[in-house]
């Protein structure tokens, strides 16, 4: 399979507004990681942005895990845009640190529900892909394939990640490594090749931000 199959023919199938609407999200989407790593709070208007579109983007592609954790996404940010204004003495840059024991358990305890919620709406799936009529449906999880167990998996590590960056916590960096690297080849998969490359991108991002994060950790921030 060639690069053309990989990223270029699935598009042919897709209406201009489509494409137009995963790479806006897409470029939305590094600039609020970008930002993340600069401890600058305009990674959350950016952010809100891409998650959005994304919630839209996903629900049209069947990644209901995906599509519940942008939707997440947009809420956390704008808890986590409040935390950061309140933590940021220029109401621009904030201050990091590593998490501790309580919030390690906090974000396990948040792990496993998130398992749980995604895991029981695949399980509803047909019923709320039938315009929520349990005519001629069967529920279960017989209809999930590898990328969407994956789906489930990533969004409970995304969840954490989300967390952990609204925290201001240098760990959140390894779960966006963990996360990102798992979504390159399911957004493939799923025919969304911007997005993958939007994935690869956020990986190195996320290495340079966990550096940066860890490197700044007791340095002052500046302006």
């Amino acid at each position: 399979m060639n690069l053309h199959e990989l990223f270029l023919k699935p598009y042919e199938s897709y209406q201009t507004y489509q494409i137009l609407l995963e790479a806006i999200a897409t470029i939305f989407g590094i600039s609020s990681v970008y930002f993340s790593i600069k401890k600058n709070i305009w990674v959350y208007p950016t952010g809100i942005i891409s998650t959005v579109l994304y919630v839209y983007i996903l629900f049209k592609f069947g990644l209901l895990g995906d599509m519940m954790i942008n939707f997440y996404y947009t809420v956390m940010s704008l808890y986590g845009w409040v935390l950061w204004a309140k933590s940021s003495e220029d109401h621009v840059h904030v201050n990091v640190s590593w998490a501790t024991k309580k919030e390690w358990i906090f974000a396990g305890i948040l792990f496993v529900l998130s398992l749980i919620l995604v895991t029981t709406v695949y399980y509803y799936k047909p019923f709320i892909d039938n315009l929520f009529s349990m005519q001629n449906v069967t529920l279960g999880l017989y209809h999930l394939d590898w990328a969407n167990w994956l789906d489930v998996f990533t969004t409970a590590i995304f969840l954490v990640g989300m967390w952990f960056m609204a925290k201001r916590k240098i760990e959140n960096w390894i779960f966006w490594i963990v996360g990102d690297l798992i979504c390159i080849p399911m957004m493939i998969y799923k025919g969304l090749g911007i997005t993958s490359l939007q994935y690869f991108v956020f990986t190195a991002m996320a290495v340079i931000g966990y550096l940066e994060w860890k490197k700044n950790h007791f340095a002052p921030t500046s302006p």
